[in-house]
């Protein structure tokens, strides 16, 4: 599961920079980041989740 948030999140940054997706907060390409944040909010709620 962590791998295929990983890349899923990854393949968001990169459609990102190439034309933003439009979500309030995410209208800037510089704005990349944001998505980068919750990747990491993800992986770390994956990790205390797990048993």
């Amino acid at each position: 599961m962590p791998k295929i948030l990983t890349l899923l999140f990854l393949l968001m940054m990169a459609v990102h920079i190439l034309k933003p997706i439009g979500l309030p907060g995410l209208r800037r390409r510089r704005d990349f980041w944001k998505i980068a944040v919750a990747a990491i909010a993800a992986m770390m709620l994956t990790v205390f989740v797990r048993p």
